[in-house]
């Protein structure tokens, strides 16, 4: 008997259904076809064992399986469930209409309990999409199939009660679906910026990067507060949009790093990976791609502290992904996209020893050993990288000093403020939505300068050398100091800032 089922692939962040077909013929041997991988070939023993353990039995007759379309590739373990449900109708141990309306997505266990798998939500956007009338889940991806509104999501514990519910001898209500992004009262960060005492220069950094979307680094000496400072960006970033956050988690599901018991991410992601880290973790890829640290901290931050650290390679492959926001991986067989719409923030020290133009301390370093450090980071990643800024130590008299600094709830109000009138700007442009994401095109609209303003920024491309890139990174950069000033025009002024925060283009720091 021919019995068909229905469960789902995953494809970068996307998935597509596959019609898991059965069919039960004479003879002894089973055979799995459509491009499995070991994971799905290994499903046919948890299958066997699942099933004799919970009452049924293993067809003895030769059962052929085909997963469809055959020439996709079909990776993990989430077919286990559907497959295992196709066997035992094939076999006339089940009876059941509901089938061809209900997407099966899960892995067995050998006693026959129901694992999670990476991917439900992508899952339940396709039963959707399908319109299939519900999605069987494990239990413990309740929280995110059900993120998905007007799908009926049945979580079950056991491959029995999966049979229960489709044969209609055990009735189910599915757990409630749709998901508010309204925040919660309270912030849901341990830190905040009223904890950093002094660098009012570098909270200012801070505040126009997260208004604008902007990418930045921070050159200092060793304890003058750039992880601080960077650690606390994401307390005053703006509130995701539903669809930012079903990206968002979206990218996490798939990657297996979706909090347990979390059904939709509300807080921008905050990823701090170590310098030691490969091209593949930092950007994805892998024998079977995989979601990298920049795609993890999609509509978030990416923060690479002690970037000379990192290797060259690494820091290389970044520089498409941060001009293009998404990350490609292409395959001999096939081609995923990632998302990778971050903010950078990196922070270094400026020199080996850690202490050159330090104030107080004496730089130990040849101007060799200097240049070489420098020079570990390309000038085409510093291009694309708006916004440099030079840390001091904080003195003793403002780590003592008693007053209250500004709240990020304070910060991040002007920073809401300020997104809203790009967003109300951009309005007709549905890929932008900050200043940072300007296009050559949109900057000739909206960053238009004064006669005194292009020899203004004239005079500073000539003398710190700057290039084309660097020069719109300063327009986009102007552009959001006057948009938090509620400017129409970019003046002189802000203008001037923006120049200002091109410390390393600065023949004094001895780039090569």
């Amino acid at each position: 008997m021919l019995v068909k089922t229905f469960c789902c692939a995953i494809q970068g962040i996307e998935a597509y259904t596959v019609s898991v077909e059965v069919d039960i013929q004479s003879g002894t041997k089973t055979f799995i076809a459509g491009l499995p991988d070991n994971a799905v070939k290994e499903s046919i023993e948890r299958i066997r064992s699942a099933l004799v353990h919970n009452g049924f039995r293993y067809p003895g007759r030769r059962v052929v399986i085909n997963l469809a379309p055959a020439d996709m590739k079909k990776e993990g373990s989430a077919y286990d469930l559907a497959i295992s449900i196709a066997v035992l109708a094939a076999s006339h141990q089940i009876e059941s209409e509901r089938l061809s309306e209900i997407m099966i997505v899960g892995e067995l266990s050998l006693d026959g309990t129901i694992a999670p798998v990476k991917g439900v939500l992508s899952a339940a956007i396709e039963a959707r999409k399908n319109n299939f009338k519900g999605i069987i889940v494990p239990a413990e991806n309740a929280h995110e199939a059900s993120v998905v509104d007007g799908l009926q999501v049945f979580p079950l514990h056991d491959i029995r009660q999966v049979v229960q519910f489709l044969e209609g001898t055990t009735e189910m209500d599915p757990c409630p679906s749709g998901y508010s992004i309204s925040e919660e009262k309270g912030s849901p960060y341990p830190v905040d910026f009223s904890d950093v005492k002094g660098q009012e220069n570098v909270k200012r950094v801070m505040e126009i990067a997260a208004a604008g979307g902007h990418n930045a680094i921070m050159i200092g000496p060793p304890g003058s507060g750039k992880t601080m400072l960077a650690r606390r960006l994401p307390t005053i970033l703006p509130p995701m949009s539903l669809d930012e956050a079903l990206e968002t988690t979206k990218i996490h599901s798939v990657s297996g790093k979706l909090p347990q018991g979390t059904g939709l991410l509300k807080n921008r992601p905050f990823r701090a990976p170590h310098h030691t880290c490969s091209d593949v973790a930092l950007i994805g890829g892998g024998t079977y791609p995989q979601p990298g640290e920049i795609s993890l901290a999609h509509n978030g931050v990416l923060f690479l502290d002690e970037l000379p650290e990192f290797k060259r390679s690494a820091l290389e492959v970044m520089r498409q992904p941060l001009e293009d926001r998404i990350v490609t991986i292409s395959r001999a067989r096939f081609t995923v996209d990632y998302p990778a719409s971050v903010m950078l923030i990196a922070a270094m020290n400026p020199c080996p020893c850690g202490f050159y133009n330090h104030p107080e301390k004496e730089c130990t370093c040849a101007p060799g050993a200097i240049r070489r450090y420098l020079s570990r980071i390309s000038g085409p990643l510093l291009d694309r990288i708006d916004i440099h800024i030079e840390v001091t130590p904080v003195p003793f008299s403002s780590l003592t000093d008693k007053k209250k600094s500004e709240s990020s709830q304070a910060v991040r109000q002007r920073v809401i403020a300020t997104r809203m009138i790009q967003q109300e700007r951009y309005k007709e442009h549905s890929q932008i939505s900050c200043n940072a994401q300007l296009t050559p095109a949109l900057m000739k609209k909206y960053c238009q300068l004064k006669p005194e303003g292009e020899q203004l920024i004239q005079k500073a491309m000539d003398m710190l050398k700057l290039s084309a890139r660097a020069y719109d990174r300063i327009l986009k950069v102007a552009r959001t100091i006057a948009d938090i000033e509620q400017s129409a025009d970019i003046e002189n002024h802000h203008l001037a800032e923006a120049i200002q925060y091109r410390s390393l283009d600065r023949e004094t720091w001895g780039m090569v």
